[in-house]
């Protein structure tokens, strides 16, 4: 019988990366001097996540998939993706701000690259006082001017920055433009996709004094020049219930934050659900006879199978609630 699946986070070393995901999310990333990132389940090749409780320890993703199929994802998602698990989840430390990029949707990715586009999503779980997330462009401008400011060095000053603060969210369909800022914190929930094109970098060279590749004639045509009211997603929560943050074709996801017992009833969504935990403790009870205990900064994959389940809160907890329509 299923139940409700851990895997063993794999950790980034990066230059930029800090100490926020142990110091904040209580995850041990060993004796890597700089943890960048946490992808706590990915199914990217040489990436594949293991699972880390119960009795199916030890076994990767993909070959959870294979046996398990529709019971494990849903029937639809099985259909649609076939062994390849469909998201890709982690945690980000920026200490300092992350080159300029975009990512290609379907259509371009599939025929440069014969894989998937990469739409996202960004839930800032902390941020420094005046950090930043660059979103999108700051006026209407188009391939043109684009390009031009990308001769002249300058395209900095046509990028939108927003304040970023704890609990904002900021969803980042394939094709707009954006970077992390120095002292933030966050969930990233995005497409398996691992494609990036580099726009600009911050003029930063490497050990060897050498600038790092940048992307320009591949990005020119992926990129969504569009100027958009809004770039920070607004949403409310509703105590004890799920409050619904982004909803699109690659994922769903809610807020639930709860401080006493609730039921979840997964019957109609035919799809795997993934809680990240962003705060407190809590017990998973399925009707069997284990329990799973999930703690902030765990993330935990409910089969599909699985369709009743029981959240027994030890203290106050909030979660991020992530499934396939």
């Amino acid at each position: 019988m299923l139940y409700p699946l851990k895997f063993k986070p794999i950790y980034k070393e990066k230059i930029w990366g800090g100490k926020k995901i142990r110091k904040i999310l209580k995850k041990d990333f060993g004796d890597l001097p700089n943890c960048g990132e946490s992808w706590e389940i990915s199914a990217i090749q040489d990436n594949l996540s293991v699972v880390s409780n119960g009795f199916l320890e030890g076994n990767n993703i993909e070959e959870l998939i294979e046996v398990y199929m529709g019971d494990l994802v849903g029937e639809k998602v099985f259909e649609k993706y076939g062994i390849e698990f469909p998201l890709l989840l982690k945690f980000i430390d920026a200490t300092d701000v992350l080159s300029v990029q975009v990512h290609p949707n379907d259509d371009i990715a599939m025929e440069r690259h014969n894989a998937y586009g990469k739409t996202e999503m960004w839930y800032i779980v902390q941020a420094d006082t005046d950090a930043e997330i660059i979103v999108g462009f700051n006026q209407q401008i188009g391939k043109k001017i684009y390009i031009d400011h990308v001769a002249h060095g300058n395209v900095v000053s046509i990028l939108n920055k927003e304040t970023a603060y704890g609990n904002d969210v900021f969803f980042i369909p394939a094709g707009r433009i954006h970077a992390i800022g120095a002292g933030i914190l966050l969930a990233e929930i995005q497409q398996t996709s691992d494609i990036t094109y580099r726009i600009y970098d911050w003029d930063r060279v490497d050990s060897e004094g050498k600038l790092r590749d940048l992307h320009t004639e591949l990005a020119v045509d992926a990129i969504d020049y569009n100027l958009y009211d809004e770039y920070k997603t607004p949403y409310t929560t509703n105590q004890n219930a799920s409050s619904k943050i982004i909803s699109c074709r690659y994922f769903n996801t809610n807020i639930l934050q709860f401080d006493k017992k609730i039921e979840k009833d997964y019957f109609h969504f035919d799809s795997f659900v993934i809680y990240m935990c962003l705060e407190g403790n809590f017990d998973i009870y399925t009707g069997e006879d284990e329990t799973v205990n999930v703690k902030k900064g765990e993330t935990v994959l409910i089969p599909a199978i699985l369709n009743e389940i029981m959240l027994h809160p030890h203290e106050k907890s909030k979660v991020l609630e992530i499934y396939i329509a």
